[in-house]
């Protein structure tokens, strides 16, 4: 689990952080979960901009977090970000 500290420490690593997946007009489907699952273990911190589907981005995020096996960092605007630790302490980018 990550403590408020973390968090704010990730948000602002994100912050320069481009959006590496766009949520569309096809929502959250199994394409846009491998995408996000292998950006994840290559970043281990990553944005995701909901371009459409902009009233259920809370509900889409959870369940993006859910099937990751990620944590929410934050979410501003119509962009989630997301951390997941790399689980090889060798490819650890981000230490926290």
């Amino acid at each position: 689990m990550i403590n408020s500290s973390d968090r704010k420490k990730l948000r602002a690593l994100a912050h320069h952080l481009e959006p590496s997946v766009i949520i569309g007009k096809h929502g959250y489907n199994d394409g846009v979960r491998i995408s996000i699952k292998e950006i994840l273990d290559k970043r281990e911190l990553i944005k995701v901009k909901f371009n459409e589907h902009k009233d259920s981005k809370k509900m889409f995020s959870h369940k993006i977090e859910s099937d990751t096996k990620s944590h929410i960092v934050g979410m501003i605007g119509n962009i989630t970000i997301l951390y997941r630790q790399n689980p090889d302490p060798e490819k650890r980018s981000i230490k926290i």
